[in-house]
């Protein structure tokens, strides 16, 4: 039996859990798909501290919401956000079943693999290295999808996550979770890396 963990309780807008819910179950499956496409271990892992995140977020907002019913009126008007929570929470589970293959080694099969290869869009990561170009510099003010055609969709620094970034300003060290083109990736990333000085 694993351990329990304690999560301390903070009163937060449900409207701002429930974005940050939805947000993180968006990435969630993204992350989850790459990590198998992928046999990627490391994504996978991340795939895992996220649904951990969700179960914290679902925790919060079931709180937030008991403390908001004044009557059984509100009890039923609240009720259908709680069962949003619930599905959103069932996604960010089933990405982490996903993810648990790869982390145990279950590999994807070759057809299913050459299949979701030839989709159009592909999903990547890497750290920021201290001589990347793109170090100092807001998502927003690099116009990534239109200059490569892949676009940086997440962004972690240190153990929080940045969700569709926008004036966030890249750093040496931080993750960077990005879709797009095989090509555009491939681009991005060799830029992240400080393997290449300017996008292309």
């Amino acid at each position: 039996m694993g351990s329990v963990r304690k999560v301390k309780y903070k009163a937060v807008p449900v409207r701002e859990t429930l974005i940050e819910m939805k947000d993180i179950s968006e990435l969630i499956i993204d992350l989850a798909y790459s990590s198998a496409l992928m046999n990627n271990r490391s994504l996978a892992e991340e795939v895992m501290q996220l649904e951990e995140r969700v179960d914290d977020l679902v925790y919060v907002l079931n709180m937030n919401l008991m403390l908001s019913a004044r009557d059984k009126d509100d009890a039923k008007a609240l009720s259908a956000v709680q069962r949003v929570a619930t599905l959103t929470n069932a996604i960010s589970d089933a990405a982490a079943d996903l993810a648990r293959l790869v982390l145990q080694g279950v590999k994807l099969h070759p057809v299913a693999k050459e299949v979701f290869e030839r989709t159009e869009e592909h999903l990547d990561h890497s750290l920021v290295a201290e001589s990347s170009a793109l170090v100092g510099k807001s998502v927003d003010e690099l116009h990534l999808a239109r200059r490569v055609g892949a676009d940086i969709i997440a962004l972690k620094r240190s153990e929080h996550w940045h969700l569709n970034p926008g004036k966030e300003i890249i750093m040496p060290e931080d993750m960077i979770v990005a879709r797009g083109t095989k090509e555009g990736l491939e681009a991005l990333l060799k830029v992240a890396k400080g393997e290449a000085e300017v996008l292309e």
